[in-house]
């Protein structure tokens, strides 16, 4: 009999696992604002670079660039993110925040900041950090893959 492998401990499904809690963590403590870790992405991606155009600002928070308008379309229901054709190229979208969606992350902001802290509170202050070196350099080192 062949032993079956061992996912529990793979990393790859680690790494699933514990986006899985991270994403629920976040929804957990945004709830009041119906959004998700990728639209809170955007909406911080467009405060420090207002008038990014749709493939960049994809690019910006590795999201899928296809589907990436209709997240955009989403943000704009809420009134949270303006979209206008560039003046060059009518086929280049660019976006900013609206003044709500502006203020809608200024509250955001401690929430978000709280459920990250409640990922990591199983860890010492030291495999915090450790952690986050680790897994911005696998980020880095994989993105090209």
């Amino acid at each position: 009999m062949t032993q079956s492998f061992d996912f529990a401990h793979a990393p790859g499904h680690l790494i699933r696992r514990a986006q899985q809690i991270a994403v629920a963590v976040f929804a957990e403590h945004l709830a009041a604002f119906d959004v998700t870790p990728v639209q809170f992405a955007i909406l911080n991606a467009l405060m420090d670079a207002p008038g990014t155009d749709q493939v960049s600002l994809a690019a910006r928070v590795a999201f899928d660039a296809a589907t990436f308008g209709s997240v955009i379309g989403r943000l704009e229901t809420k009134g949270w993110v303006r979209r206008e054709a560039s003046p060059q190229d009518r086929r280049r979208k660019l976006l900013w925040l609206t003044p709500n969606g502006k203020k809608a992350l200024i509250e955001m902001a401690p929430l978000v900041t709280q459920a990250q802290a409640l990922i990591l509170q199983p860890l010492q202050a030291q495999e915090q950090q450790q952690l986050v070196a680790l897994l911005g350099k696998l980020v880095s080192a994989l993105s090209r893959v």
